[in-house]
């Protein structure tokens, strides 16, 4: 019997991180076409920092293919979901769906926040159960991709 995602899910380590690196860029740039090549030239230092501080801190998720590779990445912290990035030949195929459900079932998650310009992410988060709860109109950056904040509806 093949087990579930959901039970695949491990820690990442720091050899990981030049891949886990390869998943959050090339997701961005599948998903995040609101986006200028400035834009994310400027969070890639950021977000090298972070993954690098999650992993050691073992806040860091991931899904593995058979060969060991991680294909997609998930950070909870203070149960909102922080990160989540599949690669882009993996979606559609579950992986995103298995690590929310790792993050709420296990990890506690209630929040995530989503750019309101990537539509397909606010969609994926409603049909997880995710409403709105309040809108900000620039990014943590201060640039002007407004930010959706969502809540389980549960916990509305």
């Amino acid at each position: 019997m093949t087990p579930s995602p959901t039970s695949q899910v491990s820690l990442a380590h720091a050899a990981d991180l030049p891949r886990l690196f390869d998943v959050w860029h090339l997701s961005v740039r599948a998903t995040h076409d609101f986006l200028a090549d400035s834009d994310i030239a400027f969070l890639m230092p950021f977000v090298r920092d972070e993954l690098a501080r999650v992993a050691a801190e073992g806040l860091l998720h991931v899904l593995r293919a058979a060969d060991d590779v991680p294909y997609a990445l998930l950070c909870v912290e203070h149960t909102k979901i922080e990160m989540l990035f599949v690669h882009p030949d993996h979606r559609g195929s579950g992986a995103g769906r298995s690590l929310v459900r790792h993050a709420i079932g296990s990890l506690h998650a209630t929040a995530v926040d989503v750019n309101e310009h990537n539509t397909q992410a606010h969609g994926f988060y409603r049909h997880l159960g995710f409403i709105a709860e309040n809108r900000s109109e620039r990014d943590p950056f201060g640039q002007p991709f407004p930010i959706l904040h969502l809540k389980l509806a549960e916990m509305a």
